[in-house]
């Protein structure tokens, strides 16, 4: 039977413009103006990445000052707009179904803790689901690292795992960890975006992967 890893901001929790706001407002305060939808693009990718990204928006480098400082008031101004989060629909029927059927199963996020604790207390997740953050890891998406060390923690071969995420770098990650990638419109990128991005399977939200999961080879 396959493993599962998730992805968190986007695909289990509705949690994607909070993040695009809260770095939206962290920039202007610094007197950085960048257009939302700009930002959101770059939503999920790691701080490293982000940080070049948002350079080549300004049209000069971030310093590492600069970036730790915004990416510290990020979280700042993130905790102050979702002091609650919102499980996304059909989340926490998932992985309860997933926990009912002894499927192993992950959560991997480029969030740092404490942002991602509201998140994982929103989805009900027990204390012993593995969950890896972007702490954990020397690096994000679109890097590897994040589901190479869930797939380690489940104790599961890379080549049985699926990730399951809403944005382009989540699948790109996955490919780099020879994982199949499973993508969902939860997060604001099309369907198109996400097959060309490597997604093997295109879902509407949980509710719909949960009613396919036969399709995924995970047994009833």
């Amino acid at each position: 039977m396959p493993a599962l890893i998730f992805d968190l901001d986007g695909t289990l929790v509705d949690t994607v413009y909070a993040h695009v706001f809260a770095w939206q407002r962290a920039l202007a305060e610094r007197g950085m103006s960048i257009d939302g939808w700009r930002i959101h693009r770059r939503i999920g990718m790691s701080g490293g990445l982000f940080a070049r990204a948002l350079g080549r928006e300004l049209g000069r480098e971030l310093s590492e000052a600069e970036t730790s400082a915004i990416q510290d008031r990020h979280g700042e101004l993130f905790r102050e707009l979702m002091p609650d989060r919102r499980a996304l629909p059909g989340a926490r029927a998932l992985l309860a179904t997933l926990r009912a059927r002894g499927v192993v199963h992950a959560i991997g996020t480029s969030g740092r803790r404490p942002e991602i604790d509201g998140s994982l207390e929103a989805l009900g997740v027990p204390q012993d689901t593995v969950d890896v953050a972007r702490g954990d890891v020397a690096r994000a998406e679109p890097e590897p690292d994040l589901f190479l060390e869930c797939a380690r923690r489940l104790q599961a071969p890379a080549s049985d795992c699926f990730v399951v995420g809403d944005a382009v770098w989540d699948l790109l990650a996955a490919r780099r960890a020879a994982m199949l990638g499973i993508g969902v419109l939860t997060g604001g990128y099309g369907e198109d975006e996400l097959l060309k991005a490597g997604a093997y399977r295109v879902y509407r939200d949980m509710d719909e992967l949960h009613a396919s999961l036969d399709e995924l080879g995970v047994a009833a």
